[in-house]
């Protein structure tokens, strides 16, 4: 996939949700495995959204740009041990699936910071290989997160399959706007539904997408390990 620069990236996206009769989504970076100089690179061209996969390797670029006043979201899946770092260092929590994570992270989540903005990670499309909970459990985990004073229910992310068929595509984001549809009518703070990515993000927009996820487009292919 060919980079573009962000101006391109914002316009396309702009496009996309003129087409769908549809507000503007926010961008979110996909900063993971990227280094911290690309990350500042871009944030000196106004981007102040990242998101990261890993929160180790978040962290040191967390701290290295502290000064910047960026906005941090966790996208990859958490482990219950790495919950109290994530915690403490992100604003938001895109991957939360299930109610272990509710629990820890609200514990772990410092007096002195505004609540931690939580996303509930939905399996769409029920892959063995892919993490989120079923459909059926998200009513369980917005009651017990928007019980926690430390916690702000947002909304819903995914990650649908990649189907070479548009059809299948489009209906599980079809699936996924009607499921937040759902859960802002339950709870009126949720206002927030990320999904879609470089390859997919004008669809994901068409249906409802507020925010989309986009790295290679902006930052090229992520770099491999040696």
């Amino acid at each position: 996939m060919t980079t573009q620069p962000l101006p391109a990236i914002l316009t396309n996206l702009h496009n996309a949700a003129v087409a769908a009769g549809r507000p503007d989504p926010v961008l979110l970076a996909v900063s993971k495995t990227q280094p911290a100089d690309a990350v500042q690179a871009l944030a000196a061209q106004g981007q102040r959204a990242f998101g990261e996969n890993y929160v180790q390797e978040a962290v040191g670029k967390i701290e290295t740009l502290a000064a910047l006043g960026l906005e941090w979201h966790l996208i990859g899946h958490l482990q219950s041990n790495k919950a109290e770092l994530a915690a403490r260092y992100f604003d938001w929590v895109q991957s939360v699936d299930r109610p272990k994570l509710v629990t820890a992270l609200a514990a772990h989540r410092p007096p002195g910071q505004p609540p931690l903005n939580v996303l509930i990670q939905v399996n769409i499309d029920d892959e063995d290989s892919k993490h989120g909970c079923a459909p059926e459990d998200i009513d369980a985990l917005a009651a017990a997160i928007a019980a926690a004073p430390q916690l702000r229910l947002r909304g819903l992310m995914a990650i649908p399959a990649p189907w070479p068929d548009a059809a299948r595509r489009q209906a599980a984001f079809t699936r996924m706007a009607a499921l937040f549809a759902t859960l802002a009518a339950a709870h009126p703070q949720a206002d927030t539904l990320s999904m879609g990515m470089s390859s997919d993000y004008p669809e994901a927009i068409a249906h409802g997408a507020s925010m989309v996820r986009i790295g290679t487009a902006l930052f090229g292919a992520r770099p491999r390990p040696a």
